[in-house]
């Protein structure tokens, strides 16, 4: 039965059931959003996020990208992309922490500053860098104790 409804459907019953979870799960956010109020203003924002990553962010990060693809071509480049694009994400998501945007209202709402946002990113900056570069250096010196060229064995003398 499984077999003839792969056949019809092209993947597993599982992969439907989790799709029509997935579309229930946006139908219900979408809703929610429509019955707010302030829908036009969402809208507003969502479609002007949409305009500044295409127009501004894509290109920036394709050339950041194009430029580092050129300084360095090959898969280890990928040591460098995943970091970067961590530390770019977590910019943007802690911009105002780390300048201090907001600061008395932060301050009031939770009764801390914003002081350690700077300090505390640059750690994460760090981490994603040196993770990146220790899991660099164990694919490194695995392929080059898989590649390295085995020596033939002295054999011993013999007593003839």
């Amino acid at each position: 039965m499984i077999l003839r409804w792969k056949a019809f459907y092209g993947a597993h019953p599982v992969h439907l059931l989790v799709l029509l979870g997935c579309l229930a799960l946006a139908g219900y956010a979408a809703l929610g959003v429509l019955l707010d109020p302030a829908w036009p203003r969402i809208l507003f924002w969502f479609l002007a996020a949409i305009v500044a990553h295409d127009l501004v962010v894509f290109p920036l990060y394709a050339a950041i990208d194009r430029a580092l693809t050129r300084a360095r071509p090959g898969p280890a480049v990928n040591y460098l992309r995943v970091p970067l694009l961590g530390v770019g994400l977590t910019f943007l998501l802690f911009f105002p922490g780390i300048v201090r945007q907001g600061a008395i209202s932060y301050q009031v709402a939770t009764g801390l500053t914003q002081q350690p946002f700077l300090a505390r990113w640059l750690l994460l900056c760090a981490a994603l860098f040196a993770a990146s570069l220790l899991v660099y250096l164990i694919r490194a010196g695995t392929a080059r104790l898989r590649h390295r060229p085995h020596l033939p064995r002295e054999s011993a003398p013999s007593a003839h």
